[in-house]
């Protein structure tokens, strides 16, 4: 079995604790490293090949936004999620845009850290469903006030990211596809997804599987020519489906 390769950095020992101990349950997860500041662990990801690393927001020595700008410039190929109690959907933005895989909080419950994991290390982009919620808020409300400037108001939610060996997941729609493409379930499956719920909640509203879902969201993603749910929620919007297929005015 191939193992995903984990790196913790993390100041509060405790919580640090916690998560290793959770990851190292899993069969198929190994934490090859941990740091207790951020220094340590710019240090660290040149020293230990990993897969994924877990990275808090505030320490000593060197914050987590200046750890994420120098690692993924160094490691483009590690995914870097971050695991902080910021809400700030500013740093979001600013995190995702210099390369961060994700953005989770730390009061996910532990399904979620594990699922987020998996996802990160298969190449594609996650955030903890509040914060998800709050950046489209900010995205919508910057939305209406410039309708005839979508793409520049995209850019402003995220700013574009420095080019690097691996493509970064932006919230930049990458072209033009009308959403006449996607099936009636599908818009459906969207709307629900542009205001930020997770797969399993998508399929309690639209009594489904949520292995239906998660379908959904593939075709979706393919035939928009999207890389995240991010992207896919800003669709979404621009183009109306979510206030459409929900009976909103």
């Amino acid at each position: 079995m191939n193992h995903i390769r984990i790196l913790l950095v993390d100041d509060h020992t405790l919580f640090r604790s916690g998560v290793k101990a959770l990851l190292q349950r899993q069969d198929d997860f190994e934490v090859v490293g941990e740091a207790s500041d951020g220094l340590e662990g710019v240090k660290l990801a040149d020293t230990v090949e990993a897969d994924v690393m877990l990275l808090d927001m505030d320490m000593p020595s060197m914050n987590g936004r200046d750890v994420l700008e120098q690692v993924h410039e160094a490691h483009p190929n590690l995914a870097i999620l971050m695991l902080t109690v910021s809400e700030d959907t500013a740093l979001l933005s600013e995190c995702l845009a210099m390369g961060a895989r994700g953005y989770l909080l730390k009061n996910i419950d532990q399904d979620f850290l594990l699922r987020a994991v998996r996802t990160a290390a298969q190449g594609e982009s996650i955030m903890s469903p509040q914060m998800m919620t709050k950046f489209l808020e900010r995205f919508k409300a910057t939305f209406s006030h410039m309708p005839q400037q979508p793409s520049a108001v995209v850019q402003q939610a995220a700013p574009a990211a420095k080019p690097a060996a691996r493509p970064v997941r932006s919230t930049s729609l990458p072209s033009a596809v009308d959403p006449s493409v996607l099936t009636r379930r599908e818009r459906q499956a969207l709307a629900w997804i542009a205001r930020g719920l997770s797969n399993k909640e998508v399929a309690r509203g639209l009594n489904l599987a949520e292995s239906t879902v998660k379908v959904h969201v593939q075709s979706i993603l393919r035939k928009l020519n999207l890389t995240s749910r991010v992207q896919a929620a800003v669709y979404a919007i621009e183009h109306g489906i979510d206030k459409e297929e929900l009976g909103e005015n």
